[in-house]
């Protein structure tokens, strides 16, 4: 029996990429593929940058679903808007590692929309609406389509240029968090102002001080 294990599950805009501003039901599964997501292991870890809580089950929302579609109720729960297709992001950690064919059944027939956002490492299953590739580092991308990559930036390992010719609607370069965001931020912006196909996804929801 699949136990899906969810960090967090709440209400919220969208803050970055392609879909800024829009209301969503924000669906975190707990675990990752390349950081255990504890401080001890992250200097070793394949993706030492993350600024997200997704160890355990006790966040806003969270817990241990038994049933596909006990997960999927409890992501309509959330939704209380009227008008307009609902939405339901499935980020981590890794969502792929739980996101499964029986889930996004269970989300459409609810009638949501299903955007996942990925490090692009393992395959993703077919039906998803909204796919968000963010490589991390050296490591090797198993999912090379989608609407957008996201590109936190800047990644010695993971320039631009390695990933332009795939095949993505929109290409966002995302400056990297933390002491040196400033910096970040005016080279992501030079570096679009001489690369337009590139373009600056900024973290509003930091900004704005929603989840």
């Amino acid at each position: 029996m699949t136990v899906y294990a969810v960090k967090e599950c709440f209400l919220t805009l969208q803050g970055e990429g392609g879909q800024t501003g829009r209301a969503a039901v924000f669906l975190r599964f707990a675990g990752c593929n390349l950081w255990t997501g504890l401080e001890r292991d992250r200097a070793s870890a394949a993706c030492n940058f993350c600024d997200t809580d997704f160890v355990g089950t006790d966040g806003q929302g969270g817990g241990k679903f038994a049933s596909a579609a006990g997960l999927a109720d409890h992501v309509a729960a959330r939704w209380t808007q009227s008008g307009g297709r609902p939405l339901v992001v499935c980020t981590g950690g890794e969502p792929l590692l739980q996101l499964d064919p029986l889930l996004i059944d269970a989300l459409h027939a609810r009638g949501f929309e299903i955007a996942v956002e990925t490090n692009g490492t393992i395959a993703a299953p077919a039906g998803i609406d909204w796919m968000c590739v963010s490589p991390k580092g050296s490591q090797s991308l198993a999912q090379t389509s989608g609407q957008e990559l996201k590109l936190v930036f800047p990644q010695p390992d993971a320039p631009p240029e390695k990933f332009q010719t795939l095949d993505f609607d929109w290409f966002f370069l995302q400056p990297m968090d933390g002491p040196d965001r400033e910096a970040n931020t005016r080279r992501a912006i030079d570096y679009c102002l001489a690369n337009p196909r590139w373009r600056l996804s900024l973290q509003t929801h930091k900004m704005l001080g929603i989840p």
